[in-house]
C-alpha cells in the first residue's frame, strides 16, 4: 500500500507536492491530543469561544488571495468561484459568532418541577470525513459549529486537496484556537476505520458519495456513533410553461454548470413541460455558448476542469451508456482530459445513468414532462433527494406542492443552495441530519434534560 499522496493541477497535470500518511501511531497521537484539549475547551464559556471566531474571520479574510490559489490549484476550479467560497466561509463564521449563544441557550420546560430545561452540551472529539469539491467550504460548515459548541474536530479531506486540509488546520492555530482543537490526519481507508471505532470520536459527519455514507454509516452503527450524511443528488429543476426563461436563464445556467458541474445540489435533470420545451432547449443552448472556459487561475474564467482524470472519464461512461440506451447529444460531449465541454442530453429516459444517476459533471439531461403533475412524478422517480427547483410564476399553484416534495429542500425560482441561515441536508440515499442554521450546531451536542425539584 502506498503511503504517500500526490497532489496535482488538473489543469495541466503538473505534480504539486507529495506528503507522507500518518503512522498509526500519530494518528493515535492526534486522538489523545483531542480528547485532552477537549476537557479544557468544553470549560470555556462559550462567549469566549464564540470571540475566536472574529479572529478566525479576520484570517480568513486577509488570507483569501492564497486560500483561494490554494483551492484552484489543487482541484480545478475557477479563481472567482474559490474566492466566492472562502468569502463564504465567512459570512458563515460571522453567522455563528452573532448566534450560537442564542442556539445553545439553556431551553426552559414547564413541567411539575421547580426548574426543568434542555442544555445543550457537547460530545467530544468528533471525526469529519470530507470532500474535494468545495475543499474550505464543506469543512467549515461542519468544524464552525461543531467547534464552537464546544467539541473538538479531527479532518480526514480528500487526498487531491491535502494542502487545503492542512491550510484549515494552521487557519485555526493562526487566529488563536488551542492546537489539537481542529486537527488534520492523512489517513488511509483502513485507518480511518480504526479510527472511527476509537473510543476517543463519540460520532463522524460524512460528505461524500452514496458509496462512502453506506460504508461509513456501517462501522459507525456498529460502534454506536452517531452520523451525519450529506451525499449525492440527483436534483431535478422542473420548468412550468409559465416560466420566466428571460429572467432566469442565468440562474438556470449556474444550476447546472458551477463549479463544472461538480456539486451535489446541482440541477442534474431538467424537467421540462412540453409546453414550453422547444423555448427552453433553444434557450439554455444558447446560454452555454457564453460560458468562458480558459485558465482556473484566471479570475475572467468561469469554467474550469474536472478535479481529476478518473472523474472526467466517469462522466463519460455515463453519457455514452445512456446514449446506446436512446439519449441524443444535443450541445458538447467533448473531452480533453480533464475539461470536458458543456453538455445538453436529450431523450432521457428513467432507466438511463442520465436519470438515474448522479453526473458530477457540466452535463444536463433535459426530459420532456406532459404537463406539471408529470414533471413532479419525474422528479420523485429518484433514490436521491437532496433538493428541488421550480420555475414558475404562479407561486400559488407552486406552493401546493411543497408536501408532495419528499427531499431537504425545495427552491422555487431560485437555484437550490445552502446558506448559514438555513438548515441544509437530504433524504433517501442522500442521506440525514442536517448541517448549517440551528439545526446543525444542534446535531453534535448532548441534548440533557435537567429536571430540579
Amino acid at each position: 500500500m502506498a503511503n504517500t499522496i500526490t497532489t496535482t493541477y488538473p489543469f495541466t497535470g503538473e505534480v504539486l507536492k507529495e506528503y507522507t500518511l500518518f503512522t498509526d501511531e500519530a494518528i493515535d497521537t492526534s486522538l489523545h491530543r483531542s480528547k485532552e484539549v477537549f476537557l479544557e475547551w468544553k470549560k470555556l464559556p462559550l462567549q469566549d469561544r464564540t470571540k475566536l471566531l472574529q479572529k478566525l474571520a479576520d484570517v480568513l479574510d486577509q488570507q483569501k488571495e492564497e486560500y483561494a490559489n490554494l483551492i484552484t490549484m489543487e482541484m480545478g476550479k475557477p479563481y472567482r468561484e474559490s474566492i466566492a467560497e472562502i468569502e463564504k466561509c465567512v459570512w458563515l463564521i460571522d453567522f455563528y459568532e452573532k448566534n450560537t449563544e442564542q442556539f445553545l441557550a439553556d431551553e426552559l420546560i414547564e413541567t411539575e418541577a421547580k426548574e426543568s430545561f434542555i442544555s445543550y452540551d457537547p460530545l467530544g472529539c468528533i471525526l469529519a470525513i470530507m470532500p474535494w469539491n468545495y475543499p474550505f467550504w464543506q469543512v467549515m460548515r461542519f468544524a464552525i459549529p461543531t467547534i464552537t459548541a464546544g467539541n473538538t474536530a479531527i479532518l480526514k479531506h480528500a487526498n487531491n486537496v491535502t494542502g487545503c486540509a492542512l491550510a484549515i488546520q494552521d487557519l485555526f492555530e493562526a487566529a488563536g484556537y488551542p492546537v489539537g482543537c481542529f486537527q488534520t490526519i492523512l489517513a488511509s481507508h483502513k485507518q480511518v476505520e480504526k479510527v472511527i471505532e476509537n473510543d476517543i470520536i463519540k460520532a463522524v459527519s460524512l460528505t461524500g458519495s452514496e458509496k462512502a455514507g453506506r460504508t461509513i454509516a456501517e462501522i459507525a452503527g456498529k460502534n454506536l456513533k452517531k452520523t451525519v450524511l450529506e451525499l449525492g443528488g440527483n436534483n431535478a429543476c422542473i420548468i412550468w410553461e409559465d416560466a420566466d426563461l428571460d429572467k432566469y436563464m442565468d440562474t438556470i445556467v449556474k444550476a447546472r454548470m458551477q463549479n463544472a458541474g461538480q456539486s451535489c445540489i446541482a440541477a442534474k435533470r431538467f424537467i421540462v413541460v412540453d409546453e414550453i420545451y422547444d423555448n427552453f432547449l433553444e434557450k439554455f443552448k444558447e446560454a452555454l455558448k457564453n460560458i468562458k472556459f480558459g485558465t482556473p487561475l484566471d479570475p475572467k474564467t468561469e469554467l474550469g476542469t474536472l478535479a481529476r482524470i478518473d472523474l472526467a472519464k466517469e462522466v463519460q461512461r455515463q453519457i455514452n451508456e445512456s446514449l446506446e440506451k436512446g439519449a441524443t447529444v444535443l450541445v458538447g460531449n467533448r473531452r480533453n482530459n480533464t475539461f470536458f465541454e458543456p453538455t445538453i442530453i436529450i431523450n432521457v429516459k428513467p432507466g438511463m445513468p442520465a436519470f438515474d444517476e448522479e453526473i458530477f459533471g457540466p452535463v444536463a439531461s433535459v426530459i420532456k414532462a406532459k404537463d406539471r403533475d408529470q414533471a413532479f412524478k419525474l422528479a420523485a422517480q429518484s433514490t436521491f433527494g437532496l433538493g428541488i427547483m421550480l420555475f414558475t410564476q404562479n407561486i400559488e399553484e407552486a406552493r401546493k406542492q411543497i408536501d408532495n416534495v419528499e427531499d431537504g429542500a425545495f427552491f422555487i425560482n431560485e437555484m437550490v443552495k445552502s446558506d448559514p441561515r438555513l438548515p441544509f441536508g437530504g433524504t433517501k440515499a442522500s442521506g440525514y441530519g442536517r448541517e448549517l442554521s440551528r439545526e446543525g450546531i444542534l446535531e453534535f451536542v448532548n441534548k440533557k434534560t435537567v429536571y430540579i425539584n
